[in-house]
C-alpha cells in the first residue's frame, strides 16, 4: 500500500510537472505569435503610405491588451501567464540596444547632442518628479514617470523600477503611458516642425530630445526627411547613453536618502544590489560598438533581434497590464505625465534652437 502511495503521488507529481511546462509552452507561444502579428501589422500598415503610421510598440501592446482580456474572461489567465517575462524580455532587448550606442560617433558629431540630453534630463526629472509630488503621487512612481519622461522612456522607467524597487503595475503603468504619448508625437511633431519651418537640424534635435520611444524618435525623424532622421536619432542614443548614470544615482538616493533608517548606515552592497545589472551589460556592448570591433552587418543583426525582443516585452507589457491598477491609481498620473511631456517639448525645442539653430549642413 505505501509503495503504491508512493507511486501514485509521484505520478502526480509528475503530471504536475508536465502540465506547468506545456502552460508555459502555450503562453510562449501566444508572447511569440503576437509579436509576429505585430510585426507583420506595422509592415502591413507601412505598404499604403511607404512609412509606418503605427510602430510596433503600440501594435504589440494593442494585441497584449486585447488577448490579455480573453484569456482573464475565459479564467484562463493564470494558467498561461509564467511565460509572459515582461522583465526578461525587456532587458534583454536593451542589453542589445548598446549595441546602436557609438560613443564615438555621438561625441564626433553629436556633441550639441550630449549638451541637450543632460540639459533635459536633469530639468525635466526634477519637474516632473516635483509635480508629482504636488498631485500627491506615490514617490515610487514618480520616480519612474520622471525618469523615463527624461531619459528614453521604456528602457529608462524599467532602469528606475529596478532603482527604487518599484511595483511591476508601476511599470506597465508607466510604460503604456509612455507609449501612448509617444505615438501621437511621432505624427505630430513633424507637422508642426514644417508649420514652423524649422530647420533639419533643430527638428531632428527637437524630435529627439522630447519623444519617449526609439522607434518612435526613427519615425517622426524619417516623417520629416533623412537629415532629421539621422540628428534625432543620435540626439536620442545620446540620451540612451545616460541610462546608466541615471540608474546609479537614483539607487544611491533611495538608500542613501529615501529609505535611509536612523540606526542603520547605507551600504554600498545595497546599492548595488537596487542597481539594475542589465545596464553594465547595455554600458559593455556600447563599449565593444564604440571600439569598432563589430561590423555593420552584425550590428545590423543584434538591432533586428532587439527589435524583436522588445516586441516580446511589448506584448507581454499588455498581456500583464493590470487593468485594476488604472482605476486604483486614478487619472492623476495621466494629468503629471501629460504636463511633464509639454514641459519637455517646449523646453526641447528652446534647447534645440539655440543648440542646433547654426547648424545647416551636417549636424
Amino acid at each position: 500500500m505505501a509503495e503504491r502511495a508512493v507511486s501514485t503521488e509521484r505520478g502526480q507529481a509528475g503530471a504536475a510537472k508536465w502540465n506547468k511546462a506545456l502552460a508555459f509552452a502555450v503562453g510562449l507561444l501566444i508572447v511569440l505569435v503576437l509579436a509576429w502579428l505585430a510585426n507583420r501589422l506595422q509592415f502591413w500598415g507601412n505598404q499604403p503610405f511607404g512609412r509606418a503610421l503605427i510602430e510596433y510598440p503600440l501594435w504589440a501592446v494593442a494585441l497584449g491588451l486585447a488577448v490579455s482580456l480573453i484569456l482573464r474572461g475565459t479564467r484562463t489567465y493564470g494558467k498561461v501567464n509564467t511565460a509572459f517575462r515582461t522583465e526578461l524580455f525587456l532587458k534583454t532587448g536593451l542589453v542589445l540596444l548598446g549595441a546602436s550606442v557609438n560613443f564615438a560617433d555621438m561625441l564626433q558629431y553629436g556633441y550639441r547632442g550630449l549638451i541637450q540630453a543632460l540639459i533635459l534630463i536633469i530639468s525635466v526629472f526634477f519637474f516632473t518628479f516635483y509635480l508629482g509630488k504636488l498631485f500627491k503621487l506615490d514617490q515610487k512612481l514618480r520616480a519612474v514617470m520622471a525618469t523615463s519622461n527624461s531619459i528614453c522612456g521604456v528602457s529608462a522607467a524599467i532602469a528606475a523600477a529596478g532603482s527604487v524597487l518599484a511595483k511591476r503595475e508601476q511599470l506597465a503603468y508607466v510604460t503604456t503611458l509612455v507609449i501612448l504619448f509617444a505615438m501621437p508625437l511621432m505624427v505630430l511633431e513633424p507637422i508642426f516642425a514644417r508649420l514652423l519651418a524649422l530647420p533639419n537640424s533643430v527638428a531632428g534635435a527637437w524630435m529627439g530630445g522630447n519623444i519617449d520611444t526609439t522607434a518612435a524618435v526613427v519615425g517622426a525623424g524619417a516623417l520629416f526627411n533623412e537629415q532629421a532622421m539621422k540628428v534625432a536619432s543620435i540626439v536620442k542614443l545620446s540620451q540612451n547613453a545616460f541610462i546608466g548614470l541615471a540608474a546609479f544615482f537614483l539607487a544611491l538616493y533611495w538608500v542613501v536618502k529615501v529609505e535611509k533608517k536612523a540606526d542603520q548606515k547605507p551600504s554600498p552592497k545595497e546599492i548595488w544590489n537596487r542597481f539594475p545589472k542589465f545596464v553594465l551589460g547595455f554600458m559593455a556592448l556600447s563599449l565593444v560598438a564604440s571600439l569598432g570591433l563589430l561590423a555593420k552587418g552584425q550590428v545590423s543583426a543584434l538591432n533586428n533581434l532587439r527589435t524583436w525582443f522588445l516586441t516580446l516585452a511589448f506584448v507581454s507589457i499588455g498581456l500583464e497590464f493590470a487593468f485594476g491598477e488604472i482605476k486604483r491609481i486614478g487619472p492623476r498620473p495621466i494629468v503629471v505625465y501629460g504636463l511633464a511631456t509639454l514641459f519637455n517639448v517646449l523646453l526641447a525645442l528652446g534647447i534645440a534652437w539655440v543648440l542646433f539653430g547654426g547648424a545647416t549642413g551636417g549636424i
